[in-house]
């Protein structure tokens, strides 16, 4: 006489397994395992509790399946650990028995996948990169330079390191990228570099990354030269030659010439390029005779104020009527002058410079009208005004600002005079010792 006795619920999954939780089964085998039909019932693994291999509608495959007791909530629950054969027997096994030591632990461990699930994707460094270029780009000024922010970086970086998860990235990645550029090319190897520890900043600040590779690099490569030794200066025309040079190149344009009465003018205001191709009517004080350029034109920030000589003024005049608020406006398309404009104009005509083998640029004016301020005993804190530099701290430079510009009025004359062909008078000069009181 045979006794039918009925499966009893497993104690450690819920589930009528065929065993309880002190009863053993055979393991489950392949030839088992790619015998299940369709219609077939579940095959339990018979080494890790709750573990069973669900049928699909295809025979010989099927889908993983652990089925707990959840330790937070008391409920029954079932977790996926993939396909059948592509995840083999062995490989379930493992799966389960990791879950099955988090459960004795008191861990859901379908409450563990879903927290990974729902946390931040790790980015590759291009990836963070990008993101960042992105983040920060409002913020700059300069449209080029946020263009070359990121282009350095692709040229250089991105086909080295840029395919790599940013916790996978070592101080040797970091160090390969650099190297072929380091000693060759060792200012754009520095920007790289403070690009890429931007990068990994970013990474470890939204917790992807714990520490910044790009820190300790410098004791994976060769010792840079001096920065003073490397420094290449904006070269510049000779401030003796700049006279006979306006008078060839600048003088006699025509009505709807706006590079050479633009180029004059930088030159008699010792500004910068973007100052001057962005200047508006609105700055103008013709009262005062002052060229009043807002902080938000300026590099450093802070508005600059430029008296203006007699010929500065009349250049300005030639341009009344020209636009409405551009005072040296593109001809073409009637908007802020392209940065390659004066670039160009002093290529072509082949502008000499003191630094051999180079021409001279728009910037370099800036040097030249330096040198014969200096040549010509006028003080110190003056130039540098003029050139909208800084001068001791704020309190100070406030007190300059207002102090000095009388001061600085009959020396910018002075300097136009001279860049005119004229001789500056002897009253013109402010000696070193002429301070502000």
């Amino acid at each position: 006489m045979f006794l039918w006795i009925p499966a009893k619920a497993c104690l450690s999954c819920g589930a009528k397994c065929g065993a309880d939780s002190g009863g053993k089964m055979a393991l489950l085998t392949d030839t088992k395992a790619r015998a299940l039909k369709p219609d077939g019932r579940p095959l339990p693994h018979g080494g890790v509790p709750g573990l069973r291999l669900l049928p699909t509608k295809t025979k010989g495959r099927g889908k993983w399946e652990l089925r707990f007791v959840s330790p937070l909530t008391g409920k029954r629950r079932d977790a996926g650990l993939g396909s059948y054969p592509e995840v083999g027997i062995a490989a379930a096994k493992e799966a389960a028995e990791e879950m099955r030591k988090q459960i004795a632990a008191g861990i859901d461990p379908l409450e563990v996948k879903r927290a990974e699930a729902a946390a931040p994707k790790m980015p590759t460094f291009e990836e963070a990169a990008r993101t960042l270029h992105a983040e920060l780009l409002p913020g700059w000024k300069n449209a080029k330079h946020g263009q070359q922010w990121i282009n350095t970086l692709a040229q250089f970086i991105f086909p080295k390191i840029g395919a790599l998860p940013l916790d996978a990235i070592a101080p040797k990645h970091v160090a390969d990228a650099l190297r072929p550029i380091w000693m060759e090319k060792p200012e754009t190897a520095a920007r790289t570099k403070q690009r890429m520890h931007a990068v990994m900043a970013w990474g470890w600040a939204h917790g992807f990354v714990s520490a910044n590779p790009v820190d300790v690099v410098d004791y994976l490569l060769p010792q840079q030269p001096g920065k003073a030794a490397r420094t290449l200066h904006q070269p510049a025309m000779p401030w003796r030659d700049v006279p006979a040079w306006v008078a060839e190149h600048l003088h006699g344009a025509d009505r709807y010439d706006v590079t050479r009465p633009m180029l004059e003018f930088l030159i008699l205001t010792a500004a910068r390029s973007g100052e001057v191709r962005g200047a508006t009517w609105a700055e103008i004080d013709w009262e005062a005779g002052l060229w009043i350029v807002p902080a938000s034109r300026m590099k450093a920030k802070q508005s600059h104020v430029v008296p203006l000589s007699d010929r500065a003024l009349a250049i300005l005049r030639q341009q009344q009527g020209m636009h409405e608020t551009l005072i040296f406006p593109s001809p073409r398309d009637r908007k802020e002058v392209c940065d390659m404009v004066l670039t160009a104009f002093l290529r072509r005509v082949q502008a000499p410079s003191s630094t051999p083998g180079r021409i001279a640029t728009a910037h370099g004016f800036r040097s030249s009208f330096r040198d014969w301020a200096s040549a010509n005993r006028y003080d110190r804190d003056l130039a540098e005004m003029a050139l909208a530099h800084a001068v001791g701290g704020k309190v100070e430079a406030a007190y300059h600002r207002e102090r000095l510009l009388d001061l600085r009025r009959p020396m910018m004359q002075a300097w136009a005079d001279f860049v005119a062909g004229k001789e500056a008078g002897a009253d013109n000069v402010v000696p070193i010792h002429a301070r502000a009181a």
